[in-house]
C-alpha cells in the first residue's frame, strides 16, 4: 500500500520569517523521518508530501496515493487544519485522523466548548472576544484565563494569561488580539490539578492508553504556558496518574472525543476545579508525533507502547472505517 505524509515542516517557515512561535505547531525534521520510517517498518509503501501546495501539485499532476498520512497543521485561518483533509476528501483519498468539519470546528475553542456544553460535559464558562467594546462586557467572576481562540502548542499563552484584577483584562486581551490577528476566549480559571488523556480509535472503539498530569517544577508556576510546552524538559514534570483521578479523567476524555466526533488518535486535556472537580479544557484531534517531545508519544512511552505499535494502532483504525478505492487515471 501506498502512503502519502502530509505536513507543514517547522525549517521551512522560518526560512520564510516566520518566529519560533509562530511556527510551533509545525513539525521538526526528526518528527517526519520518524513517521516515515516506522510506516515503512510497518510494511508501507511512503511518499513524502509536504504542504498543501505540495499535495495540489501533485495531485494536478495526476499522483495518488491509496492512503495519506494527515499531519498538516496549515497556516492561515480558522479552517487551516481542515484544509487538507477537505481536499483529500475531494479526491476520494482516505486519510488518517479526523475530517474538515470536526478539525474546523475543534480549532476554535469557544465553538468547540459551545458543543462540549450542549454535550452536558463540564468545562469552564467562558465568552470570546473579539474587540474591546466585548471585553467591557465580561462579567464572569476573577480569577480568569486568557488565550487566543484558535492556536494550538500553548501558543499565547504565558504569565499574563492568568488574570486576577479586572484591570488586567482589558491590556492581556488587545495584545494577544494584535498579536494573533484574532479573538481571544475568556475563561473561568480553575486552579486545580491538569491532566492530559491520550486517545486511540474512533466511535465506540476509542479507548484512552494512559493520563498524565502536567507538573510544573517551580512551585509558584500555575500556568501550563508555551515557554514551559517548548523546555518541558526542565520546567515541567509529566507524571502518569492512576486511580479514581485516571479514571475520572478518562470519563471526560472519551466522552468529549466520541461526542465531537474525534477520529483514530489525538488527546484531551481536562483541570480540576477548585473541589476537584474535573472539567473539559481542550481536544487535540491533530496531536503531535514526536517520538521525544509530544505528549501522546510521552504518554504511550510511560504506559509501554512503542512508537511503532502506536503509530501501527493508527494506521489499523484508520483501516478499520475506510474503503481503500481505485485510483483515479491520471488527469481525472
Amino acid at each position: 500500500m501506498k502512503v502519502g505524509i502530509t505536513y507543514d515542516l517547522r525549517d521551512e517557515y522560518l526560512k520564510m520569517g516566520m518566529s519560533e512561535e509562530d511556527t510551533a505547531e509545525f513539525d521538526r525534521v526528526d518528527t517526519i523521518e520518524a513517521i516515515d520510517s516506522t510506516l515503512k517498518q510497518l510494511g508501507y509503501v511512503t511518499d513524502r508530501i509536504g504542504t498543501i501546495h505540495n499535495l495540489i501539485r501533485r495531485l494536478t499532476a495526476g499522483d495518488r496515493w491509496d492512503m495519506v498520512f494527515n499531519i498538516a497543521e496549515g497556516v492561515s485561518g480558522f479552517g487551516r487544519e481542515a484544509q487538507v483533509p477537505a481536499i483529500l476528501d475531494a479526491f476520494d483519498i482516505p486519510y488518517t485522523f479526523s475530517g474538515p468539519m470536526i478539525l474546523a470546528l475543534t480549532l476554535h475553542k469557544g465553538m468547540t466548548k459551545h458543543v462540549i456544553r450542549d454535550l452536558k460535559i463540564l468545562t469552564p464558562d467562558f465568552v470570546v472576544v473579539g474587540k474591546p467594546s466585548e471585553v467591557k462586557k465580561v462579567s464572569l467572576p476573577l480569577p480568569l484565563f486568557v488565550k487566543p481562540v484558535a492556536e494550538g502548542s500553548s501558543k499565547g499563552i504565558d504569565s499574563q494569561s492568568k488574570i486576577t484584577e479586572r484591570g488586567e483584562l482589558m491590556p492581556s486581551c488587545l495584545r494577544l488580539m494584535e498579536l494573533f490577528k484574532q479573538p481571544v476566549i475568556v475563561e473561568t480559571f480553575l486552579p486545580g490539578r491538569e491532566f492530559t488523556v491520550g486517545i486511540l480509535g474512533t466511535g465506540e472503539a476509542a479507548r484512552s492508553i494512559g493520563v498524565i498530569e502536567v507538573l510544573s517544577r517551580d512551585d509558584g508556576d500555575d500556568v501550563y504556558s508555551y515557554e514551559n510546552k517548548e523546555n518541558y524538559q526542565e520546567l515541567v514534570e509529566y507524571r502518569l496518574a492512576e486511580g479514581d483521578i485516571s479514571a475520572e479523567a478518562e470519563s471526560v476524555a472519551l466522552r468529549a472525543w466520541r461526542g465531537l466526533g474525534c477520529r483514530d488518535a489525538g488527546r484531551v486535556d481536562v483541570k480540576a476545579d477548585e473541589k476537584g472537580k474535573l472539567s473539559f479544557l481542550e481536544v487535540n484531534p491533530l496531536a503531535g508525533l514526536n517520538p521525544v517531545r509530544s505528549d501522546l508519544c510521552i504518554i504511550a512511552k510511560k504506559v509501554g507502547v512503542s512508537y511503532e505499535a502506536l503509530i501501527g494502532e493508527i494506521m489499523s483504525s484508520t483501516m478499520e472505517r475506510i474503503t481503500i478505492k481505485p485510483k483515479m487515471a491520471k488527469g481525472a
